[in-house]
């Protein structure tokens, strides 16, 4: 009988696969007789304290090895996929998928459409539950995996069904129940689509999905983002400022009730919705910890707050400095009031806020993690930049130095001709940075899908 095969990549030094002699090269048959699906299986299987591992090895022999060890203690094993398995693809054509809205001749990445369930525990992507079977969900709830993140967007099935284009989004409604019952951790999340789920259907998905707490933590509201590249798409409204407000209004209440009963706010409206209302911030106790930050729910306090906190504790000096910082649109005006509080105490610094028009996707689209290399070189030649242009780093693809239209920051550096200092989202960060310090902690933290976006 035929074995999955995981060939591994790596073996961690004074480890216990290291003295048994396991070599890169070698592949992954079973643990204790059990196939190996993908990563959780293995984590799974490990975490017992005598397990036989079957490997065969580059001589093409079958060893059998027993190993007895402390339990989750690591083989040090490491394989050539992180998922050891083939990632899956979506079945939806979603009316909001930013992916369709995409322009041609992208890399090839960017055009993924991903619904694995196993890349919500692994990444934090939300998933909408129609690419599971029986199997996935008992295997979820058999491993204790959580939380799972779920692309809700209404609890309507037959609404459910023409937003997803797809005849079993409304049935797969019914997952949740499994989850409940297994008293799994969730959050979920709603693209706000006007004329579709907003209103009265929103009313009616939010009672709905009060019914799972606690174990559902926390969804997300957030606006649909609409790109200029809808040719033969489903019409689709933008949010507008009047929607917004009645949208935060309707989802404060909410809060309200559901903080009563099981001390959560549950369910959050990101911060786009108050910056195109007009409205203030949340205090930082409504965010439940930031469990949503990842969709921008939040995220425009927090860095508030530790920027705030970490410049009070900074007694100011006279150094001379001229920086600039590129950013979307809707970030801007908040990043103005950060470099004026900043001025207080270092007011021979000069900073310039530079708001970037997203003429690639299009001026709907306001978050500066889809702003590209182009509409940066364009926007902002010519223009005073002082030593050191700052950027966030979610403008570029996870871990590498590279903008989503493939331009990289060595180009960026070479039209501007000036520097640019990659900036990670914390508010202690961006203080070092207006500061000329160096990052304290320049490691990248995160492991962000192609499309990770925040504001």
């Amino acid at each position: 009988m035929a074995h999955r095969e995981h060939r591994i990549c790596s073996v961690i030094p004074d480890s216990i696969a290291e003295e048994l002699e396991i070599q890169p090269g070698d592949v992954v048959l079973s643990i204790n007789g059990e196939e190996l699906r993908d990563i959780f299986d293995y984590d799974f299987l490990c975490q017992a304290s005598w397990l036989e591992l079957l490997v065969r090895n580059s001589a093409g022999e079958e060893i059998v090895y027993e190993i007895e060890k402390d339990e989750d203690e690591d083989l040090g094993l490491r394989f050539e996929n992180g998922l050891m398995d083939e990632y899956r693809s979506c079945r939806n054509k979603c009316i909001f998928c930013f992916i369709d809205q995409m322009p041609p001749g992208m890399r090839e990445t960017l055009y993924f459409k991903d619904d694995d369930s196993r890349l919500s525990f692994l990444q934090g992507n939300y998933v909408t539950l129609t690419n599971m079977d029986e199997a996935d969900i008992e295997r979820i709830i058999r491993f204790h995996l959580s939380p799972i993140n779920i692309s809700v967007h209404t609890m309507n099935p037959e609404l459910r069904c023409r937003m997803l284009h797809n005849r079993f989004a409304g049935e797969a409604l019914k997952k949740l129940d499994r989850l409940y019952e297994a008293q799994t951790e969730m959050n979920g999340q709603i693209v706000l689509c006007p004329g579709y789920n907003d209103g009265e259907e929103l009313e009616q998905t939010i009672e709905k999905l009060g019914k799972y707490l606690p174990y559902m933590r926390s969804v997300s509201v957030v606006p649909v983002g609409l790109t200029r590249f809808r040719e033969g798409l489903t019409p689709l409204a933008p949010v507008t400022p009047e929607l917004a407000a009645k949208t935060i209004d309707q989802i404060e209440r909410w809060q309200k009730i559901f903080y009563r009963e099981y001390g959560l706010h549950f369910i959050h409206a990101s911060d786009e919705f108050y910056i195109l209302a007009g409205r203030p911030l949340p205090e930082e106790e409504r965010y439940d910890g930031y469990i949503q930050l990842e969709n921008g729910v939040g995220f425009v306090r927090l860095l508030n707050t530790e920027f705030g906190t970490a410049l009070e504790a900074l007694a100011g000096d006279d150094r001379q400095r001229e920086i600039s910082v590129g950013t979307g649109r809707l970030m801007a005006p908040y990043l103005e009031k950060l470099a004026h509080s900043f001025r207080k105490k270092f007011p021979e610094v000069k900073i310039h806020i530079y708001p970037v028009t997203n003429e690639f996707f299009g001026p709907m689209i306001t978050v500066a993690g889809l702003i590209t290399g182009q509409d940066l070189m364009a926007q902002l030649k010519g223009k005073p930049l002082g030593e050191e242009l700052l950027l966030p780093w979610n403008m570029l693809r996870s871990g590498e130095t590279v903008f989503l239209d493939d331009v990289t920051v060595a180009d960026l550096e070479e039209t501007l001709k000036v520097p640019v200092r990659i900036v990670r989202e914390e508010g202690v960060s961006l203080l070092d940075a207006f500061l000329g310090e160096p990052d304290e902690n320049p490691e990248h933290f995160y492991e962000a899908y192609e499309m990770e976006d925040n504001l």
